[in-house]
């Protein structure tokens, strides 16, 4: 068997091959398009028939690569950004190019177990795409509602909406009924400010609308679960990516870095939070612990247990998240199974 490290970039991949050992067969570089990367499938088939190709995780760079290889039934495995760093620090060679990257891939998708495998697009991919433009939108607006405030108290000192009221269309419409009789370049683009957070505001409530709707469709079972809303389910699936890239809940949570990170010293044996993982998918599932440690019973008892035998309160929070974890990867599994073709 041989394994195929891609270092992808937006005209050009870079390919390196390797056997088992992790030496070096051969290299190529490549275009970005779909006759390139057919060029380069008849390339590695030169070479050997059994082999898994290896990319780095970075699917804005690797999309159309991915679909093609799939498309011809390779099998493809995703490899984290941060493993490339160790190879490249253990390597005999020193330096940073487009085929030393492409074999870092390669030497760390032969020494990891149980890396994510890459599949076809679906409706979680969907999901992502409407949860990723959602926040930028916001992102949008919150720098346009902090330019306004500075154009409200220059206007008037006292002018001061509350902090997090505009975001409704009901407090914009009065905040433009009365820019609208005051004169001067200020007002003037105040109200243009306050138009654009207008708008903006309808196209953040209409995609989370939409967003809602095809959550409940699509993960019935994850929302669910006590603390988990629709906008929460949507951030995990589309950070999750198809629950069966991962081939147990410990995969899960490795990836998601709820994990456990081993700190022992001498005889005494402990874990901490880890820092590592999808922090996306992490932030979702904390958001999910601390709602249910403070309104849901069991976990609530859980931390108070969990306290009781000495640990602290971010340990105790590291235990709920993992055991979340577990909860999450079922529940995805299940709405796997349960689901049906989304109508168009």
């Amino acid at each position: 068997m041989v394994v195929i490290g891609i270092d992808a970039h937006k005209r050009t991949h870079t390919a390196v091959m390797v056997d088992a050992n992790g030496r070096q067969l051969a290299t190529r570089t490549c275009g970005s398009t779909s006759k390139d990367h057919l060029a380069l499938l008849r390339w590695a088939s030169k070479h050997d028939t059994d082999r898994v190709w290896a990319l780095e995780d970075c699917r804005n760079m690797t999309r159309r690569l991915e679909q093609d290889l799939l498309a011809a039934g390779e099998r493809i495995v995703r490899v984290p950004p941060k493993l490339m760093a160790h190879i490249r620090d253990a390597a005999r060679t020193y330096g940073k190019s487009d085929p030393i990257d492409a074999l870092a891939v390669a030497r760390a998708a032969l020494r990891e177990d149980n890396l994510p495998i890459a599949h076809l697009d679906g409706p979680d991919r969907d999901v992502r795409l409407l949860v990723d433009h959602r926040e930028d939108l916001i992102a949008e607006r919150t720098r346009a509602v902090n330019r306004l405030r500075w154009h409200l108290h220059e206007l008037d000192a006292d002018w001061d909406p509350p902090a997090r009221s505009l975001d409704r269309v009901s407090n914009l419409n009065r905040i433009s009924h009365r820019l609208a009789g005051l004169p001067g370049i200020v007002a003037r683009l105040a109200a243009a400010i306050t138009e654009r957070c207008r708008q903006l505001t309808i196209e953040i409530d209409a995609l989370e609308a939409e967003i809602k709707t095809l959550t409940e469709h699509l993960a019935p079972t994850l929302i669910a679960i006590p603390g988990c809303a629709a906008l929460t389910a949507a951030k995990i699936l589309g950070e999750t990516a198809s629950i069966l890239r991962f081939h147990s809940p410990a995969a899960y949570a490795r990836h998601n870095g709820t994990a456990p990170l081993p700190v022992w010293s001498s005889n005494r044996t402990r874990h901490r939070l880890s820092r590592t993982g999808n922090r996306q998918l992490n932030a979702a599932l904390h958001r999910i612990a601390m709602t249910q440690a403070r309104c849901h019973s069991p976990a609530r008892d859980l931390v108070a247990r969990r306290k009781a035998c000495g640990d602290g309160g971010l340990e105790a929070l590291r235990v709920l998240k993992r055991r979340l974890s577990d909860v999450v990867y079922q529940a995805l599994r299940a709405d796997l199974v349960t689901r049906q073709p989304v109508a168009a």
